[in-house]
């Protein structure tokens, strides 16, 4: 039995790229087909054994905490308007897991998000999500981590190999290959320029950690504005643990800007058989 039973969800972000669609509902809620983003990653997370889930909120993120509890009113009117199949949908959302919800008072970086779980999370190693990556494979992304972790007790760090020129938007490590697509890392770097980045193993939105990582969050120098960085932390982790880090398997999606969000979109409706033929046959209008 893997030890990774926690996860925690940084989802306090305000989603600025998606104005004006995000200025009264978070860009987790924003749909892909019939479901939110969030639940996708929710549903990856409760499919890789993970059973207490954290979700650091900030304001205007009500939305998150709504979708997942129980909606007495709706559920009444589906019943009585016998669209039982639509009940079933909802229904089982607030059983998923067990949701923890904490504030990020500020937006004080990625590592502040993080600590803001501690409390919740205790002395446990855990997963992390965030909230913009979906990787669609048939063992979902953070399990491919957990196993992972569990043969080597250390920290795990998701990647996608990216084109050299896109290094600036990505957290990059160098690292040491000891099997095909496995890394020992030996240091990271964040949004280098093309020609300084060790590599084009790119840092995505998905880890598990070590209880240590939170002290090493607390000790990292702050960036640029008093924020605080988790690629800080794990650069401080290497001085006393070993960190691995690996290329996920599968088609992932950064829903956290537009292209992403509507690829994603497209990819998951062509493979509902409801929508797909209709889709189909509509794309032929763009060849």
């Amino acid at each position: 039995m893997s030890k990774i039973k926690k996860a925690i969800f940084p989802v306090a972000g305000f989603g600025t790229r998606f104005l004006p669609a995000t200025k009264a509902q978070p860009k987790e809620m924003l749909p892909i087909v019939d479901k939110p983003v969030i639940q996708y990653l929710v549903e990856e997370a409760v499919e890789s054994g993970i059973k207490d889930i954290v979700m650091v909120t900030g304001r205007g993120k009500r939305a998150i905490e709504d979708h997942f509890d129980t909606s007495f009113e709706l559920e009444h009117t589906l019943v009585e308007k016998d669209k039982l199949d639509l009940l079933d949908e909802i229904k089982h959302l607030p059983d998923m897991a067990n949701f923890v919800y904490v504030r990020q008072p500020k937006p004080l970086g990625d590592g502040h998000a993080i600590l803001c779980a501690e409390n919740a999370i205790g002395n446990n190693p855990c997963a992390i999500l965030f909230g913009d990556d979906i990787v669609d494979h048939e063992q979902p992304a953070i399990k491919q981590l957990i196993e992972i972790y569990d043969k080597t007790e250390c920290s795990v760090i998701g990647l996608q190999e990216v084109d050299p020129k896109e290094t600036s938007s990505y957290g990059i490590i160098k690292g040491k290959e000891i099997e095909p697509g496995l890394y020992e890392v030996e240091d990271l770097v964040e949004k280098p320029k093309p020609e300084d980045a060790p590599s084009n193993l790119a840092i995505i939105g998905k880890y598990v950690i070590t209880p240590e990582v939170f002290p090493a969050i607390k000790n990292a120098k702050s960036s640029v504005g008093g924020e605080l960085r988790l690629i800080d932390g794990f650069k401080n982790l290497l001085s006393s643990q070993k960190i691995y880090a690996k290329i996920l398997d599968g088609n992932r999606f950064d829903t956290g800007n537009k292209f992403g969000l509507v690829s994603a979109t497209i990819h998951y409706a062509m493979k509902n058989p409801k929508i797909a033929p209709e889709l189909k046959e509509f794309m032929k209008k763009f060849n």
